[in-house]
């Protein structure tokens, strides 16, 4: 009698630690929606921290969409060219070797890996490249390594044109530029054969103060910055031109970081102007590690 009681009693009691207890999601008393809400009610913290990725996730996913489609959605970053304007000798300089890809545009190319000056980072010799091609071209437009033509619908000549306007010859500017949230972008530009130009291009390779080493900066773009800021207001508006849309040369691909969000939030405007969108002339991966995986993103439209 004692043992079936007590076995009795040990099924019972197997029988209790097997259900599920009461209050808890699996209980046929507490519906799963009523078991959420108690379980947030008692640490408010909880409910605002699943809210607060929900949230993030949803920010992320809404953002990276939008930008991506922004031409579709109304952007205006397209490039139009009058066909009564003259062709004008442009040439692409850069320091990587994509003859075979920018043979396509129609526009010389050249390498300027050989011109490094090692005493300096890389990226100062820009300007000693855009120093040895300026004299046989009307215009030369530098593109850092890290940037791809990905519209070769659009030509160089539109671009100028759609930043130039119907300015006449005397008063084209001789530097053009893209100006992304940290200020005017020395990644790429149009440089113009001119006194002025060649003046200009000698003085920012003086500009030694900002050499860096060892560092993400080299310095050649906080030189840029200083000169165009410290230039006369005159002198500016005659030789300077900023394009009004970041996005028509020089388009960045958004990135999810908690800086770059907080940049959105801050200037939503520049992001709208400049973030990468299918159809733009080309994209800068700027700042960005996995360079060959975003280069596959965009191509294959991802």
């Amino acid at each position: 009698m004692s043992a079936g009681r007590e076995g009795k009693k040990g099924t019972q009691g197997a029988g209790q630690r097997d259900a599920p207890a009461v209050g808890s999601p699996g209980s046929s008393k507490v519906s799963p929606r009523r078991w959420w809400w108690r379980w947030c009610g008692r640490r408010p913290w909880r409910f605002l921290a699943v809210f607060a990725a929900v949230l993030l996730l949803a920010s992320y996913l809404v953002c990276a969409a939008v930008l991506r489609r922004a031409n579709a959605l109304g952007r205006r970053c397209s490039a139009g060219w009058n066909p009564a304007r003259p062709r004008l000798r442009i040439a692409m300089v850069s320091f990587s070797d994509e003859r075979g890809v920018l043979g396509r545009s129609g526009y010389d190319f050249h390498d300027a890996g050989d011109i490094v000056d090692r005493r300096r980072p890389p990226s100062w010799s820009k300007i000693l490249a855009i120093q040895r091609h300026l004299p046989d071209y009307d215009w030369v437009f530098w593109n850092d390594a890290d940037s791809l033509v990905t519209n070769f619908s659009i030509t160089l000549d539109s671009v100028l044109w759609t930043v130039i306007g119907d300015a006449k010859f005397d008063d084209l500017p001789d530097l053009i530029l893209t100006e992304d949230f940290n200020g005017f972008n020395a990644g790429m530009f149009f440089v113009r054969r001119s006194r002025w130009s060649d003046g200009f291009l000698q003085t920012w390779w003086n500009q030694t103060d900002f050499i860096r080493f060892g560092s993400t900066k080299s310095g050649d773009n906080d030189a840029l910055k200083y000169l165009i800021r410290e230039l006369p207001a005159e002198e500016r508006r005659r030789h300077v031109r900023v394009s009004p849309m970041q996005c028509l040369f020089n388009s960045y691909p958004w990135v999810f970081t908690w800086k770059s969000f907080y940049r959105l939030l801050r200037s939503p405007g520049s992001f709208w102007r400049g973030a990468y969108s299918d159809g733009d002339f080309m994209v800068h991966l700027a700042g960005l590690d996995d360079k060959r995986e975003w280069v596959t993103k965009i191509l294959n439209g991802t």
